[in-house]
């Protein structure tokens, strides 16, 4: 089982959109994400939410949470969301920066154009990794 986690600072955005889009385009039985933070939000930003419905994906029940070394257990990727100094870092992991703005409170535009950009590449992490 490949797993990922897609981590940034508040997890609420970018991180939630990109194991979102992995774990609908992955095969459950061969990869599986998560997404956490490292200073978790108490929710889903709502313009986020929104943003993924358009594509058919429910992120109503989706919660911000820690980045825990029980958490990073059995994952052999760690994807971060561009957040520099802060971006969190497992040891032992193979790591990968995606540096895709925060779409917290810009204009439904901007966020749509970040949720297309996180889909790419997810798509093309997919590729890579053997798992489309």
């Amino acid at each position: 089982m490949f797993k990922v986690i897609f981590a940034c600072i508040h997890n609420a955005g970018r991180s939630q959109m990109a194991a979102a889009f992995f774990n609908h385009l992955a095969d459950p039985a061969k990869a599986q994400a998560a997404s956490a933070g490292t200073e978790p939000g108490t929710r889903v930003h709502p313009e986020v939410q929104a943003m993924m419905r358009e594509v058919g994906i429910d992120l109503s029940n989706a919660k911000p949470q820690k980045l825990t070394k029980e958490l990073a257990s059995g994952t052999q990727l760690l994807v971060t969301m561009g957040c520099g100094d802060k971006c969190p870092y497992v040891p032992g992991l193979r790591r990968d920066d995606w540096p895709l703005q925060d779409p917290k409170g810009l204009p439904i535009e901007e966020v749509r154009a970040i949720r297309d950009e996180v889909g790419r590449r997810v798509q093309d992490l997919l590729r890579r990794e053997g798992l489309d």
